[in-house]
């Protein structure tokens, strides 16, 4: 278990490139170096627009928005927090205002930390994009196809097997790693041929994540 939470706080920390071309590890990095420390919650949401407004500048400089049309006639469906669209036969594009994260550096924590566990459905990081005048990053992944409803009761299965307590409906902690994993419903874990897929993940980090 320490050797597992050691790797995953060297992903956090490291300075390495992570994923393909590294884009995902070089805009954490940066967040990570800006980030404010022990911000009331009161004032999170300043933080937040100030941090968006960081990564236009930094965007525009590391040449990260994503200059591609985004066609609407390749709209799928739809969450709280992101619209999905079909890429190609393989994948689809994801954008994504990070809504479910108090900070934007919490959103791509959670982005590796998901490309750390599950590598069969990791997010490639595309990009930003301006949509109605708010941020949003553009992410890659593959396209599952179901061939059955997903089985929750398999998932917390697979995920208690593996550590992760089952505190409230379909949110889950990993008490040993310092995880919190949310929303796990049947439209976030998709199954086929009774293999679960994890394709939309929301993890957090808690304070003893980096602790020894």
């Amino acid at each position: 278990m320490r050797d597992i939470k050691h790797e995953l706080q060297n992903i956090i920390l490291g300075n390495g490139p992570v994923g393909q071309p590294g884009k995902l590890k070089k805009v954490q990095a940066f967040l990570r170096a800006n980030a404010g420390t022990g911000i009331p919650v009161e004032k999170q949401q300043y933080f937040k627009s100030e941090e968006a407004a960081a990564l236009v500048i930094f965007a525009g400089l590391e040449k990260l928005f994503y200059e591609p049309a985004i066609n609407e006639n390749d709209f799928i469906s739809e969450g709280a927090e992101q619209r999905v669209y079909r890429l190609d036969d393989l994948h689809v594009i994801k954008t994504n205002g990070g809504i479910f994260y108090e900070s934007w550096l919490d959103y791509f924590n959670s982005l590796l930390i998901h490309n750390h566990f599950f590598p069969a459905t990791a997010y490639q990081f595309l990009g930003f994009k301006i949509i109605d005048n708010e941020l949003h990053a553009v992410v890659k992944q593959q396209f599952i196809v179901t061939s059955e409803p997903t089985d929750l009761s398999a998932v917390k299965q697979f995920l208690t097997y593996n550590g992760f307590w089952n505190n409230r409906n379909n949110d889950y902690v990993h008490k040993g790693l310092g995880l919190i994993f949310e929303d796990l419903h049947d439209e976030n874990v998709l199954s086929n041929n009774g293999v679960l897929f994890f394709i939309d993940t929301i993890f957090y980090l808690k304070p003893d994540f980096y602790l020894e």
